[in-house]
């Protein structure tokens, strides 16, 4: 399993420094002594780009339980993008992991499958794993277009990604209509669409392909539903952006992942 907290656009370089100093005291640890009847989980922090030296210094070399992540790229490198962030610009800082793709990029400022796709090929070829959005809206929903929306942003997102490529790449799927609202997604709408994501995948690609692509739960993921959504077969992880700006509340999604069995 792997836990990715994304911060948004929330808590100063000093808080996201207190925050990492709070959670890499508490859950390394707890990370390192996985049983054979516990689930072994993977942390991922992904804060502001102005935060990422600051929480570098915070996260172990030694300890690759807890990595650090960013919240977005641009695919050019070395070019007039004022205000822009590049690929080798994060690899340079040791991140090992970019959200792409994101709901409220695509929302507020016009993210499309088409620059998802240029920035996943330029993740990868830094040496980045990326972690590639999708989901639907409530309208698209209870106008059961949920798998044509899906289907749709997995092909564009990929085209011209390989298998060997594609294995280095995460999905988290994010229902709209489920992220910061009081609608909450039952287990079997979790894994009907999770089950379709791994089988366009399969399709895509192949099956043992399909299978070794983590696919994350990113709609409002709390210490409440953590334990139950982390029994769901076909859930590999979780994107959680609210409770991981909360030490106890993202330490609590960590134990319930790692109090699942194995």
């Amino acid at each position: 399993m792997i836990v990715v907290a994304n911060w948004k656009m929330f808590h100063t370089p000093s808080q996201a420094e207190m925050l990492s100093k709070s959670l890499v005291s508490t859950l390394s640890p707890k990370l390192s002594q996985v049983t054979n009847d516990s689930q072994a989980c993977e942390v991922v922090i992904c804060p502001p780009y102005v935060s990422l030296e600051r929480v570098k210094t915070i996260l172990s070399p030694a300890d690759s339980s807890i990595r650090l992540g960013a919240q977005d790229l641009h695919w050019e490198e070395q070019s007039a993008r004022t205000g822009k962030v590049s690929a080798d610009m994060l690899a340079d800082l040791g991140v090992a992991y970019v959200i792409l793709g994101h709901s409220e990029q695509r929302e507020y400022f016009h993210e499309n499958n088409s620059s998802v796709n240029k920035k996943i090929k330029a993740a990868l070829s830094n040496n980045i794993k990326a972690i590639i959005c999708v989901g639907e809206s409530i309208e698209q929903r209870e106008m059961g277009k949920v798998n044509d929306i899906i289907n749709k942003q997995i092909l564009e997102c990929f085209l011209g990604i390989s298998k060997e490529e594609a294995i280095k790449c995460l999905i988290a799927y994010e229902p709209l209509w489920a992220i910061g609202t009081a609608k909450a997604a039952t287990s079997s709408e979790v894994q009907e669409v999770h089950a379709y994501i791994r089988s366009v995948l399969s399709d895509l690609y192949d099956h043992e392909t399909a299978t070794k692509i983590q696919i994350l739960y990113g709609g409002s993921v709390k210490e409440e539903n953590a334990a139950d959504l982390a029994l769901i077969r076909d859930v590999d992880g979780f994107l959680v952006g609210g409770a991981s700006l909360v030490a106890e509340k993202f330490k609590a999604i960590i134990m319930a992942v790692l109090s699942s069995p194995a």
